[in-house]
């Protein structure tokens, strides 16, 4: 078809008038975490970025220690852990525009003497050396929205400049480790994860950037992990690590970067935007990578 001149010179003329204004405009409106959209907007930015299909990388260190009653906590292990993710756009018909967001994450286990990443660990109560399962969670996925599950927005805490959020999930499940008659014997998983996120306001509410600058505390109280082989015994173990957004997956440490592309290549990547796997814990992977006692072939 050929080009219309006259159409094109009077959207031309009136294009000056009327488009830039607008656009202008919205690109330099700071984000209004009071509202719906900026509020959403301000969780993209947060956990993945406003724009779809954009991979974000968090890293954090720490250590975890064990808490027996009638003795001291135990330091077991440093930790070291990553998830690289994305986000997507989604839609449901009564909470509205959301965002999946899908992700892989490791956490190495990691001798506290050394910093080594450690493959077997002799159990102090029991004598026995166990192998060690790292965390290799694949997929970790999420949806949120900018009002929660309850119905109530996002809560944010700002102050001098700063914005932090705090985030508590109390868990107490039926353990998939478990048999038919847990109900009866006991074996619930018990855990509680916390989470705290902060940055600065100024660049989280910047509409000319598609992310934030994020620090993050991650704090988790459990059972024994299932490849510790602890049984019924009574205990409970605690992490406690920091860390933050990176500006990308190279910013990994060296030593981790070593150990992904060699041995867990795939969490050079986040998941599919329409990954549609169940999530992955420490005790479901475990479930996946050890039989059960009894249970060897050839047996009657």
């Amino acid at each position: 078809m050929p080009l219309n001149f006259r159409a094109l010179a009077c959207a031309l003329a009136l294009t000056p008038f009327v488009a830039p204004s607008v656009a202008l405009a919205e690109k330099t409106k700071k984000l209004d975490l009071g509202t719906p959209e900026g509020a959403l907007a301000a969780m993209r930015k947060i956990q993945c970025s406003t724009r779809d299909n954009v991979p974000a990388t968090y890293w954090w260190i720490g250590d975890m220690y064990s808490r027996v009653p009638g003795e001291r906590d135990r330091l077991l292990f440093k930790v070291e852990g990553m998830n690289v993710r994305q986000c997507v756009t989604v839609t449901d018909p009564v909470r509205g525009t959301g965002a999946k967001l899908v992700s892989r994450e490791l956490l190495f286990y990691k001798d506290p003497a050394t910093g080594e990443v450690v493959k077997t660990w002799k159990n102090p109560w029991t004598g026995e050396e166990v192998e060690v399962l790292h965390i290799q969670n694949d997929p970790v996925n999420n949806t949120f929205y900018s009002v929660g599950r309850d119905g109530k927005p996002m809560s944010w805490s700002i102050k001098g400049g700063m914005w932090w959020t705090t985030t508590t999930v109390p868990l107490f499940y039926r353990d998939p480790l478990g048999g038919d008659y847990q109900e009866y014997v006991g074996g619930t998983y018990h855990a509680t994860e916390m989470f705290n996120f902060f940055g600065d306001v100024d660049d989280l509410l910047d509409p000319k950037k598609d992310h934030a600058e994020v620090r993050v505390g991650w704090v988790r109280i459990s059972d024994w992990l299932p490849w510790m082989k602890m049984g019924s015994r009574t205990g409970d173990l605690y992490f406690h690590t920091a860390g933050r957004r990176l500006a990308s997956w190279d910013e990994l440490p060296e030593s981790m970067k070593a150990l992904i592309v060699r041995d867990f290549p795939d969490y050079r990547q986040p998941p599919p935007g329409d990954d549609a796997r169940p999530n992955e814990t420490s005790w479901t992977f475990f479930k996946k990578r050890v039989q059960p006692a009894g249970a060897k072939s050839g047996g009657h």
